[in-house]
């Protein structure tokens, strides 16, 4: 198995004004997505729900620390799960199901540094 990062992007006007019955079924979205891969053979090892960008402190290299995230763009990272997967395209048929529909996912491998 060789670990993949799931990143979440979306737009955050869109969470902004979510009900909370919109906001529940989300959850029950990610609950199901995790249970998913899980019967495909994944292993979900984290995840995480991250707090808006109006929250993100940025530090640019060799400078001082700065309000908000480094770039202005309509979708921001919201999220992520760190997956098991046995090789990329298993990895992408998992990330497929994650909910996210305000924007899309993005699959990257994590880096082994065990051996550095």
């Amino acid at each position: 198995m060789t670990t993949y990062a799931v990143l979440i992007y979306g737009d955050e006007s869109a969470y902004a004004s979510m009900t909370p019955e919109a906001f529940a079924a989300m959850l029950d979205a990610h609950n199901a997505f995790q249970a998913a891969v899980s019967d495909q053979g994944g292993k979900i090892l984290h995840g995480e729900a991250l707090s808006p960008t109006a929250t993100a402190t940025s530090i640019r290299s060799g400078g001082a620390p700065t309000d908000g995230p480094f770039a202005e763009t309509k979708e921001a990272l919201g999220g992520f799960y760190l997956i098991d997967a046995r090789d990329l395209d298993h990895a992408i048929s998992l990330a497929a199901m994650c909910p996210a529909p305000s924007g899309g996912v993005e699959i990257r491998p994590v880096m082994d540094t065990s051996g550095a």
